[in-house]
């Protein structure tokens, strides 16, 4: 797919033993759209079998960022016109996407400079060698507009230590270089300016069983992550059954930190809280990333076919820009006993796998 100049909007080229894929959007911070989801599976598939390409890295163009996430007031115009059927079909290969990164028969190097969100990190997080520097800002944003983490973002925040997973999901909080690679999002630390370097090395000394080995050469060990200090606080109250009962411990606590928390979830959206909360503590304990992709691929659905809130969260957040979402129910409190049941038991038809 192109865009209205023509320029790809992924650049798809081997170099040496390298085969890449730059995902060509910088203006819009290279996000996702159905078209560079089919591109970047063609390429993948397309070298599967091909012995000149031996690693791949996938990465972004411009200063920004590896990629901002997924289309998301597309999203909501084919809700608003009653397509579900298409959003059901991009998530459909998104989806299957991240599952063809995850099992790769060859070594995917992701380089997540800069901002790497929701969909970015569905194509960062679950390479084979994952790559953040100085200027990574990683995040799973969904609860921001009223949504749900998806792209196997569940997966990697239910293992993430402690309860840091629940905290990252539920707030929508951004993560530095330094914190994804504690949180188990990224493997390396490399700075920007050693990234092309790194790529040429990757190119022309490949060896399919040594890009780990080559990436060591330029892996730094970067400003140590403030999150450890946090922990305590964060664990003591994410552990909590409901989000009411998360909420009441985060008032409790003296920590500045856990109050800014509070105020967070008190403006977001109540169910799909509930919903993230539900689908972290599910994938926690899932045997894979698919088990936690169609897991994630009910909820996703759920909210496009059953309930107002993700319409609504894109309509204040993106559309109307108001920032005074109408959300249902329009607080914590409200929340039933069960409240990610519903989207946790969907059924969408057709399935995704």
């Amino acid at each position: 797919m192109t865009d209205t100049l023509d320029v790809p909007r992924v650049l798809v080229r081997t170099d040496g033993a390298l085969g890449r894929l730059t995902l060509n959007r910088p203006e819009a911070i290279n996000a996702l759209d159905f078209g560079m989801v089919r591109l970047l599976a063609g390429a993948l598939e397309a070298w599967r079998d091909d012995t000149d390409v031996q690693i791949v890295v996938i990465d972004g163009a411009g200063e920004r960022g590896m990629c901002a996430g997924g289309d998301v007031r597309g999203l909501h115009a084919q809700i608003v016109a009653g397509h579900a059927d298409e959003a059901a079909e991009f998530f459909r290969a998104e989806y299957a996407l991240n599952a063809m990164i995850a099992e790769y028969p060859k070594p995917i190097v992701s380089i997540a400079d800069g901002i790497t969100m929701g969909g970015g990190v569905g194509l960062s997080g679950h390479a084979s060698i994952r790559i953040v520097t100085e200027r990574s800002k990683l995040a799973m944003p969904e609860t921001r507009i009223g949504f749900t983490p998806d792209v196997g973002g569940t997966w990697l925040l239910g293992r993430a230590p402690g309860r840091f997973g629940e905290y990252f999901g539920l707030t929508g909080g951004t993560m530095s270089g330094a914190d994804a690679v504690l949180l188990g999002f990224a493997d390396h630390f490399v700075p920007s300016d050693r990234l092309d370097a790194l790529r040429e090395a990757l190119a022309y000394r490949a060896d399919p069983t040594g890009p780990a080995e080559i990436v060591l050469l330029f892996d730094e060990t970067p400003e140590p992550s403030a999150l450890p200090e946090s922990r305590g606080w964060i664990d003591e109250a994410f552990s909590a059954d409901t989000v009411a009962g998360i909420l009441e411990r985060l008032h409790a606590h003296d920590a500045p930190e856990a109050a800014a928390a509070a105020e967070v979830l008190e403006a977001l959206a109540p169910t799909g809280l509930a919903v993230t909360l539900d689908a972290v503590r599910e994938a926690r304990e899932l045997p894979g990333l698919r088990a936690a992709l169609e897991g994630e691929y009910r909820r996703v659905m759920w909210f496009v076919t059953r309930h107002p809130d993700l319409v609504e969260g894109i309509r204040a957040q993106l559309i109307d820009k108001d920032r005074n979402p109408r959300w249902d129910p329009a607080s914590i409190a409200d929340l039933p006993a069960d409240a990610g049941a519903g989207a946790r038991e969907f059924t969408p038809e057709p399935g995704l796998f």
